[in-house]
């Protein structure tokens, strides 16, 4: 647990310095009018320019520099920009996104871009009260129009800002984590409730004089209590999907219209990778239930479990897998309740070899802890707490 807070520490620490540095940008200008010149001089003061131009012909030069320089976008001022806005029509600005990762944190920067177009858009606004007397008041209040492209893991999103792309990835990403935390904690708890309880009500010894396989035994536990969270898990997704509809406008873009959708395979994947996950969870909760004397220190020992699903939670939700430092990606990767959570946004982009690749690794996470739980079955640990001491007569 201090390994995982420290590392996520160092990784949401810089925020504050992230929104200090200036954003790398590449800006073509074609206008040579006043308006034009002073947007040029706002973004070149408040942003770092590493392209410029005057030709928009150069604009596939201008992205490639940027992919290159890890640039943030490309604003295009067309022609008549400053024409366009005295004859009291907005001004139009083209913006070329270049997205890495839909987390909060990685669009920190476009905010930050975002915020030097509002002081351009501000500062025109202010030009036009003091020298103008004609010009009507919605161009005053709103002088220039944004054409916006965001470029996001090889996909081509016309109309869209990387805002807003965040914004609708977060809300069709929501489910599967509470989903995934319901079922965890409903299903997790009964498994070790329920060893404790055996334990204390001492039907634990009864159940293993029986002749019946201790892996049968082992089975038993993690089907029946994957079935109920499953059932509590689909009931509980039905209410909040009605509850989160609620809260949906109507009228908003979905990246369904840029074929962003996943098909039955798609969910396919996410079930079986859903399935393994609850059965690595169960039988590491099993391993957990083995420890607990008794119902009341059963409770304290869902709470590792609990975290370990929190945490990648909260760091899916900030940052996206791509844009993670090495040491958080490994971190991620290692715990086995993160995969279903990255699942429906890396198939959305078709990312299929880090869902196939987080299947495989929850299945032999599953399959080693379910093997350690059934040899620890078949001994006195079970039920004395430790390894039952073999005494030899005659010898020290």
């Amino acid at each position: 647990m201090a390994l995982i807070f420290g590392s996520l520490g160092n990784a949401f620490g810089g925020i504050e310095s992230e929104l200090q540095e200036k954003p790398v940008i590449g800006v073509i200008n074609e206008d040579n009018g006043s308006f034009s010149n002073a947007a040029f001089s706002i973004l070149a003061v408040n942003a770092n320019v590493v392209f410029s131009s005057t030709n928009v012909t150069d604009k596939q030069k201008g992205l490639e520099k940027l992919f290159q320089e890890k640039g943030v976008a490309l604003i295009v001022i067309p022609k008549n920009f400053t024409q366009s806005i005295v004859n009291g029509k907005p001004g139009n600005i083209e913006i070329y996104w270049i997205m890495r990762g839909a987390g909060i944190m990685d669009s920190i920067s476009s905010s930050v871009v975002s915020s030097i177009l509002s002081s351009i858009n501000s500062n025109i606004s202010q030009e036009l009260i003091r020298n103008s007397t004609s010009i009507n008041a919605t161009t005053v209040l709103h002088p220039t129009l944004r054409n916006e492209t965001t470029y996001f893991k090889s996909k081509e999103l016309v109309g869209m800002s990387p805002e807003r792309i965040t914004s609708i990835l977060s809300s069709q990403s929501t489910f599967i984590p509470i989903v995934m935390m319901m079922i965890i904690i409903t299903a997790g708890g009964m498994v070790i409730s329920s060893m404790a309880l055996e334990k204390e009500n001492k039907t634990l010894e009864t159940l293993l004089t029986l002749p019946v396989k201790r892996t049968s035994i082992v089975a038993g536990k993690i089907v029946a209590s994957a079935l109920v969270g499953l059932i509590l898990a689909a009931i509980y997704m039905i209410g909040l999907s009605f509850y989160m509809q609620s809260f949906q406008v109507s009228g908003e873009t979905n990246l369904a219209a840029y074929g962003l959708t996943l098909t039955p395979q798609d969910f396919l994947l996410i079930g079986i990778s859903l399935f393994v996950t609850l059965i690595a969870a169960l039988s590491l909760c099993m391993l957990l239930g083995i420890f607990a004397r008794n119902y009341k220190s059963a409770q304290t020992l869902t709470f590792p479990i609990t975290m370990l699903a929190l945490i990648p939670m909260f760091i899916i939700m900030f940052k996206d897998f791509d844009t993670l430092p090495f040491v958080l990606k490994v971190l991620v990767f290692a715990i086995p309740f993160s995969h279903p959570m990255m699942a429906p946004r890396a198939l959305l982009f078709g990312e299929y070899p880090l869902v196939v690749a987080g299947i495989v690794y929850v299945s032999l996470f599953a399959l080693i802890t379910i093997i350690v739980a059934v040899r620890i079955f078949r001994t006195d640990r079970l039920i004395t707490g430790a390894a039952r001491k073999k005494l030899f007569f005659g010898r020290r």
